[in-house]
């Protein structure tokens, strides 16, 4: 069984008992790309663990569930972090990470009344996000969001679109998060029409599409009104460290 299946084993039994969960990572952008799923295939990008979030209220009964499913959760790690716990299947050889509530990597996300507006992953909104807080930005981080901008565009909503309205008032109250967001779009914008291996998979009209996609909402993330709070971390910029550092736990 591949871990697209299993992932989506474990969302039907708690969809059954009424739990509130929601695949992110990889997984998320494949299954909500299935027009470009073709990006992931021929660049290899290989999908290695799964992601979950869910609401702290589900905590013990996501914890039983992924036991019942054969995992085993990392019981040191549940000592220290309560917004995040791992779990290891017997074979060792993947990770499951399950969030609680909210994402806090290099930058925060808030999953607050989100989780619910989509099945069986987190909204697209959260799913770029998710890689655009990213601050030491990879190939696959690339992929993913190269793939997820190709198959959907922006709207005002979250229907099987981009809610760029979620986007903006997050990175117009969060200026740390704006600068790594806008040094990402810019940087995939960069890859698009500089990488070689880019180049021998996306043809032109892919490119023009994401390129297009890019400068839209980094002109509308510009161009918003900023918070006080913004103005105020902006005044001291990057000589002063904008993001966490992210323990590596794996």
């Amino acid at each position: 069984m591949s871990l697209i299946d299993e992932a989506l084993g474990i969302l039907d039994e708690a969809k059954e008992r009424d739990i509130v969960i929601r695949i992110m990572g990889a997984i998320a952008f494949r299954l909500h790309s299935p027009s470009f799923s073709w990006i992931h295939e021929k660049f290899n990008r290989e999908i290695s663990d799964m992601d979950f979030v869910t609401y702290s209220r589900y905590s013990d009964e996501v914890i039983r569930l992924l036991e019942e499913f054969g995992y085993k959760m990392e019981r040191a790690l549940a000592v220290y972090e309560t917004k995040r716990r791992i779990f290891y299947p017997h074979s060792g050889n993947y990770v499951v990470d399950v969030f609680f509530d909210e994402l806090n990597m290099c930058h925060k996300i808030n999953f607050k009344d989100r989780l619910e507006i989509d099945y069986p992953t987190i909204p697209l909104a959260e799913l770029l996000l998710e890689k655009l807080q990213i601050v030491e930005f990879t190939k696959k981080d690339f992929i993913d969001v190269a793939m997820l901008l190709r198959e959907h565009k922006w709207a005002h909503d979250d229907s099987d679109a981009i809610n760029e309205e979620v986007i903006v008032s997050l990175l117009s109250d969060d200026w740390g998060f704006y600068y790594t967001a806008t040094n990402n779009l810019t940087r995939i914008r960069d890859l698009l029409t500089e990488e070689s291996s880019v180049k021998d998979v996306l043809s032109d009209t892919d490119v023009e599409n994401i390129n297009g996609k890019i400068n839209y909402i980094l002109n509308a993330v510009t161009e918003a009104p900023k918070t006080i709070r913004w103005k105020m971390r902006a005044k001291i910029g990057a000589r002063k460290r904008w993001y966490q550092e992210v323990e590596s736990k794996r």
